[in-house]
């Protein structure tokens, strides 16, 4: 798969595609169907199949910190992207030049003269441009006079209700990981590069792996059973996402230890799903209590994994 950043970066061959726009947060089961149908269209048409982006994400260009928080990073989105079967990614800047745009520029410019789509999915309420003032029936005027056909994304739901973002967040704040799994069709997974810590871990005789947090929020926080997937191979692990109070951190970090594992992992990336949670995240008074706690918080990942195995 094919990252474009910017319009100035579309080359010839990303020309000639089908397309769907949105933030594509989380990569649930309602944006693969979406993306399923993209394929479909673009195997008919013998193009390439196209997602067009933002970042940062709209509501965190107008809200900042009020923003929702982000299911997943723009890395772990892209990989979700591609093994869902695109072909390229057009990341847009969402700043004032972009926001800008009238609506008729936003088509002329991005979808036209851009990428030459030939077939457009969004969703019925989905506004663009200027003011907002792009909709709908504004995109299909436009592609009735430039050659691309315009779709509404159907529904998806489960359980009597639609598959959302917000509603994965919502089950994500009431620790239901199982829930949340059901409409991500997958457990809830953060993925990052290993890197060097203070290396507290070892000295309390559970080495970390360290993964850096790209959201500025997190959507769940705590101590967790995980499985860790690392050159192809899962690995059972106990994980703590926060901020790690004990030490008087202030950044939030992802902190896994993998279950009877031996090796470097500095550089390695890891994808962590989230399976289990074992207990919110806390101050202890000493570094001997904190040891003393992670000691059980891996009893109580083996017993998990035990007894689901």
């Amino acid at each position: 798969m094919q990252l474009i950043r910017g319009m100035h970066n579309i080359r010839p061959e990303h020309r000639a595609c089908v397309a769907t726009i949105g933030n594509f947060d989380g990569v649930h089961l309602g944006h693969r169907t979406i993306l399923e149908t993209l394929r479909q269209q673009a195997f008919e048409l013998g193009v390439r199949v196209c997602v067009i982006t933002f970042e940062p994400q709209p509501r965190e260009y107008f809200q900042g910190d009020q923003a929702p928080t982000r299911l997943s990073s723009l890395r772990e989105k892209l990989t979700l992207l591609e093994e869902a079967g695109v072909d390229e990614v057009l990341c847009l800047p969402f700043n004032q030049k972009l926001q800008n745009l009238t609506p008729d520029e936003f088509v002329m410019k991005v979808l036209v003269d851009g990428l030459d789509i030939r077939y457009l999915i969004v969703g019925d309420d989905f506004r663009y441009g200027l003011n907002r003032q792009g909709n709908f029936a504004h995109l299909r005027k436009m592609g009735d006079q430039f050659g691309f056909e315009v779709c509404d994304t159907r529904t998806v739901s489960m359980d009597m209700d639609r598959i959302s973002s917000t509603r994965i967040r919502e089950q994500l704040t009431g620790v239901d990981l199982e829930a949340a799994e059901k409409l991500l069709g997958r457990p809830f997974t953060m993925m990052g590069r290993v890197i060097k810590g203070q290396q507290l871990g070892r000295q309390l005789g559970f080495p970390t792996a360290n993964i850096r947090v790209c959201r500025q929020t997190l959507p769940i926080q705590g101590v967790f059973a995980v499985r860790v997937w690392l050159d192809g191979r899962s690995h059972d692990a106990v994980a703590n996402l926060g901020v790690r109070p004990t030490v008087n951190a202030t950044r939030a970090m992802l902190e896994v230890h993998l279950l009877d594992y031996q090796g470097d992992l500095y550089g390695h990336t890891l994808r962590v799903e989230f399976i289990k949670k074992i207990r919110n995240e806390k101050k202890f008074e000493s570094l001997d209590a904190l040891k003393a706690a992670i000691a059980d918080d891996v009893e109580a990942a083996r017993s998990f994994f035990h007894q689901t195995a």
